[in-house]
């Protein structure tokens, strides 16, 4: 039986997000758990502010096609999610909505439905990026994903992150590991 893959990507476009950090730690938990990880950064695949009009006239953006490839090619999605004035990211917003747009010949939403997800979020504030999270479990909930009930938020992130990107608090750090670790098994679970 193949193993299970999974899509790991942060909402942030900066390249040393805390957040691509975390989701990087929960990464390597599912990778050790016997999942195949794609590990990518959404600054890699640079889209406009999704637009009806401009889909209607030029179509899907190469990127946006580049993307919906690589979420239908995954059973499982780990999501780094840094908080922003106490919602999800425009970046991560507008990547759902380009992946989301329907395709002649395909199901709808067919990179999202019967997805499994697994969510991080760090923040340097004392609630680690939990407000954050909740918009983006209700998007993907209502996009036919299945939200895993385990989630990790790291409060003062900036305090417990080593500059090799490894989580100096156990506690913490173990925490980030089962999202990724959950997510492995679950999926391995279902292809059992």
């Amino acid at each position: 039986m193949a193993a299970p893959r999974i899509l790991a990507l942060a909402g942030s476009l900066r390249r040393d997000s805390w957040n691509h950090r975390l989701v990087q730690v929960a990464a390597d938990a599912a990778a050790a758990a016997g999942a195949e990880v794609t590990r990518i950064h959404l600054a890699d695949f640079p889209l406009p502010v999704y637009d009806q009009d401009l889909e209607d006239a030029s179509g899907l953006p190469e990127h946006a096609v580049r993307l919906k490839t690589l979420f239908r090619e995954h059973q499982g999605l780990l999501v780094g999610c840094p908080e922003y004035n106490g919602s999800i990211t425009a970046a991560l917003k507008n990547a759902i909505d380009w992946v989301s747009r329907p395709e002649a010949g395909r199901p709808p939403l067919d990179c999202f439905a019967g997805r499994f997800v697994g969510l991080v979020a760090g923040s340097p504030g004392a609630l680690g990026g939990i407000r954050g999270l909740v918009p983006v479990r209700t998007i993907l909930s209502n996009i036919q994903c299945t939200v895993l009930g385990v989630q990790a938020a790291v409060p003062r992130v900036h305090e417990v992150m080593a500059d090799d990107g490894s989580i100096t608090d156990e506690r913490l750090r173990e925490l980030v590991a089962c999202v990724g670790r959950t997510l492995a098994e679950t999926l391995g679970r279902l292809q059992d």
